[in-house]
């Protein structure tokens, strides 16, 4: 990663992490999910709204990491509004990134936007769990999973 991506990294890690985007509950939910990342301790609940194939709208409570909850924020405000499909491929894309199993083309990571700076994050593996638990939640929310998703 070079100086000038790790700076934007961590500029808008720690800006998601003391001012999350879509924290909160979410009275009118009707698909939750709820995650644990035992290794740091992070948690999450993620409360979705779908409505007509669509995230109508999302957001999450929890607590953890600097990682974790930047990745919860960006999640949200990458998925609110895309249509189950899209979110797919933008969880597809974000998984590929954070573990490395595969290199994204420029169009791609300019499709992404400020979650390419997740990018380095495949260089350290304990920390690919923390970048990734709010989107394995996500999947498991979308799928109407009772069971609570962990890294472990």
């Amino acid at each position: 990663m070079n100086d000038e991506l790790r700076e934007l990294y961590q500029e808008v890690i720690l800006d998601h992490n003391k001012r999350p985007l879509n924290y909160g509950p979410l009275p009118d939910s009707n698909h939750d999910g709820d995650g644990r990342n035992p290794l740091c301790g992070d948690h999450i609940t993620l409360h979705l709204k779908l409505q007509d194939g669509q995230i109508a709208d999302v957001t999450f409570e929890g607590e953890g990491c600097a990682i974790s909850r930047a990745s919860a924020s960006m999640m949200t405000a990458a998925v609110k509004g895309k249509s189950l499909a899209e979110a797919e491929v933008i969880f597809q894309q974000f998984h590929d990134l954070v573990t490395g199993k595969r290199e994204l083309t420029e169009e791609e990571l300019d499709a992404m936007g400020k979650l390419a700076v997740f990018a380095g994050v495949h260089d350290y593996p304990a920390r690919v769990k923390c970048a990734s638990l709010a989107w394995h939640t996500l999947n498991a929310a979308i799928a109407g999973s009772d069971q609570p998703v962990t890294t472990e």
